[in-house]
């Protein structure tokens, strides 16, 4: 159970960062010469409500996304008293998905303590079998392979501290062969030792050419 002393703590967080945020964007918006009527009515659901439930949820020990969002829905009303449905809180994620990948990168990246873990995982856009009539995703995922067999969609990157923190990620379609990312200097292996040493740095694990 996710206590309302770290609800109230995220949201505060959130919330201050999104009125951050869009002050930067307004700042930096072309005006419109002839500006449309549009509707400016406000969200049952506020972006920084949007953006809590996305970050709880990765607090939480649910499975999946949409079985907290009911489980919220149902216990947390205290915090979220305005819920929408589940069809319609898949629409607002979409629009705090650009703030909500800023915030993990200026505001919730952990601090590297000298022992830090690199890998990447695949993010299937549909089964391997229907690559061919997906359609959702075709201008970007592509074919890949990892340790699991082969895959249809994108790549994520990751670099954990030895604490479980994060420390940076990025994202790729899945038939990029993504190089080590401690080889972009062209260096060959002994001398990226040496200059890894001089700051510090520390190479447990040989480096494979490429990284599927």
């Amino acid at each position: 159970m996710i206590s309302t002393n770290k609800t109230v703590e995220i949201y505060y967080l959130v919330d201050e960062f999104l009125k951050e945020y869009d002050a930067v964007i307004k700042s930096h918006s072309l005006e419109e010469g002839a500006p449309k009527k549009r509707r400016n009515r406000k969200f049952t659901m506020s972006g920084s409500e949007v953006m809590t439930i996305l970050i709880l949820f990765h607090f939480s020990s649910f499975r999946d996304l949409k079985h907290f969002y009911l489980f919220v829905r149902s216990h947390m009303k205290s915090d979220f008293p305005h819920t929408v449905s589940y069809n319609r809180f898949v629409e607002l994620e979409r629009k705090v998905c650009i703030p909500l990948a800023v915030f993990l990168k200026m505001k919730a990246l952990g601090q590297c303590a000298g022992i830090s873990f690199i890998d990447s995982t695949p993010i299937r856009s549909c089964h391997i079998k229907r690559e061919k009539q997906h359609k959702t995703f075709k201008e970007f995922a592509r074919k890949g392979k990892s340790t699991l067999g082969w895959f249809y969609g994108f790549k994520l990157h990751l670099i954990i501290n030895d604490k479980g923190e994060l420390l940076g990620f990025s994202s790729d379609s899945g038939q990029c062969r993504r190089q080590n990312p401690l080889e972009t200097h062209g260096l060959p292996q002994t001398d990226l030792r040496e200059a890894l040493r001089r700051q510090g740095l520390y190479l447990e694990r040989p480096l494979r050419t490429a990284l599927h």
